[in-house]
C-alpha cells in the first residue's frame, strides 16, 4: 500500500534488535534518545538528581562514566534509583566494566581494543552475559588505534569502519552478539560517511552521534545536520546529541531532530514565525513563554503561533491549536484547524496554556479508552 505522502517516507535500515535493559534497540523499535551525566559519578545524589531531570526531558537511556572504583561503587545506588537503563562508560580499566556489570549496568560502553587482550575481553563478556548486559562498541575518530592511523595516514571513514569491524570480531570470537556500534567524529562529513559505510557492512544496531559537537547552538546545528542526514537515510537506532550544555538539553534537541523527521513524537510541536513588523503581538517572547510553560506536557500535539494573518490561517489549519495575531490586541484562536474564537493580548498566554493542557488531557483520555477497548 503506497503512502499518502511518499515524499515524507523514511525506509529504516533493517537491523537486528538488542535490549538495553527494558529498552529495545534496533529492529522496528522506536529510535531511542540517550544522554550522559556530567556530575561526579561518585556523588550518587547529584548524579541521581541529574538523571531525574533527563528522565523528565524524555531520555530513554542515560550513560554514566565509571573511571574509578568510587564511581562503580556509587553506580549500584544510582542504578537502583534510575527509572531508565544506564550505560556504564568504561575506558581502559576492564575491571571497572566487571564492577559496573555487577552493580546494575544495562549496557557497557567499551572499546574492546583498549581494555587489554583477548583474556580481558573474555572476562568482560562473561560479566555482561552473567548480568544481562549489552555492550556498545564506541569508535571515535579522536582515539583510533595507532596501526590504523599509520595505515590510512589520518582518521577517515575507512579507518573508523575497520576499527569497528575489528572490535566486533573480538566480541563475536567470544560468542557475544548483544552489541550496538558507534563510529563518531566531530567532523560531520567524516562521521556521516563512516556510519554509511558501517551500515552497509553490519546488521547490528547503530548508535548515532557527532562527538564534541560544541555548545548549545553550534552543537545543535552540527548534530541536526549529521544525525538528521543519517536518520533521513534510514540509518540509526539510537542517538545522543553531544553538547557542551546540560544533558537534559541534549535530550530535548534529540527529540526535536526526531520530531522534525516524523520518527518520534513527544510533547508540543510548536510552529511559529520569526516575526516582523506585521505581528499583532510579540511572537518571540510569546513562543519562549509557551515553550517554558508547556515543557511538562509529554502528549504529542501541535501548536501554531503566528503573528499575523499572512501565513497564520494556513498554518493554523494544520495544527491542533492555532493562534494568529490581529489588530487592536485581538487575536484569533483555531481549534483543530477551524476558527473558533478570539482572545485579547492580556489573556492570551494563560488562555493558550489552558487550551493545550486540556487538549493533551483529551488525547490521553482517548488513548486510555482505546487501550481499554482492545
Amino acid at each position: 500500500m503506497s503512502s499518502v505522502r511518499p515524499w515524507r517516507d523514511i525506509a529504516r535500515r533493517q537491523s537486528r534488535q538488542i535490549m538495553v535493559g527494558k529498552v529495545p534497540i534496533g529492529g522496528d523499535a522506536p529510535i531511542a534518545v540517550q544522554t550522559m551525566t556530567n556530575t561526579l559519578t561518585s556523588d550518587a545524589v547529584a548524579t541521581i538528581d541529574q538523571i531525574r531531570r533527563c528522565e523528565e526531558a524524555g531520555a530513554d537511556i542515560v550513560r554514566v562514566s565509571c573511571p574509578d572504583v568510587e564511581s562503580t561503587t556509587a553506580f549500584r545506588q544510582i542504578a537502583r534509583a534510575s527509572r531508565v537503563p544506564l550505560v556504564a562508560d568504561i575506558h581502559f580499566h576492564y575491571k571497572r566494566a566487571l564492577e559496573a556489570a555487577d552493580a546494575g549496568a544495562a549496557c557497557l560502553r567499551i572499546n574492546p581494543g583498549n581494555i587489554g587482550g583477548s583474556d580481558r575481553v573474555a572476562e568482560v563478556v562473561r560479566a555482561a552475559k552473567a548480568n544481562g548486559c549489552s555492550i556498545r562498541i564506541g569508535v571515535n575518530a579522536g582515539s583510533l588505534e595507532k596501526d590504523l592511523l599509520e595505515k590510512y595516514g589520518e582518521p577517515c571513514p575507512e579507518a573508523l569502519v575497520e576499527s569497528a569491524l575489528d572490535h566486533i570480531k573480538l566480541l563475536q570470537d567470544h560468542d557475544f552478539h548483544e552489541y550496538k556500534v558507534a563510529v563518531k567524529a566531530s567532523d560531520v562529513f567524516l562521521a556521516v560517511s563512516a556510519y554509511m559505510g558501517l551500515a552497509d557492512a553490519v546488521d547490528c544496531p547503530l548508535h548515532l552521534g557527532i562527538t564534541e559537537a560544541g555548545g548549545l547552538i553550534g552543537g545543535t546545528v552540527k548534530s541536526a545536520i549529521g544525525i538528521g542526514n543519517l536518520l533521513w537515510a534510514g540509518i540509526g537506532d539510537t542517538i545522543r546529541v553531544s553538547l557542551s550544555a546540560p544533558p537534559e538539553e541534549e535530550v530535548r534537541v534529540g527529540f526535536e531532530i526526531l520530531k522534525s523527521l516524523g520518527l518520534r513524537t513527544r510533547g508540543v510541536r510548536v510552529v511559529s514565525c520569526p516575526s516582523c513588523a506585521r505581528q499583532g503581538f510579540d511572537v518571540i517572547k510569546t513562543v519562549e513563554a509557551l515553550e517554558n510553560r508547556l515543557s511538562h506536557i509529554k502528549t504529542p500535539l501541535s501548536l501554531s503561533v503566528l503573528g499575523c494573518v499572512v501565513n497564520g490561517p494556513g498554518e493554523a489549519r494544520e495544527t491542533d491549536i492555532g493562534l494568529t495575531g490581529g489588530g487592536n490586541g485581538k487575536h484569533m484562536v483555531y481549534l483543530s484547524g477551524v476558527t473558533d474564537h478570539t482572545v485579547q493580548s492580556e489573556d492570551m498566554l494563560e488562555h493558550i496554556v489552558k487550551l493545550v493542557e486540556a487538549k493533551a488531557a483529551e488525547i490521553e483520555a482517548a488513548q486510555v479508552e482505546t487501550e481499554a477497548a482492545e
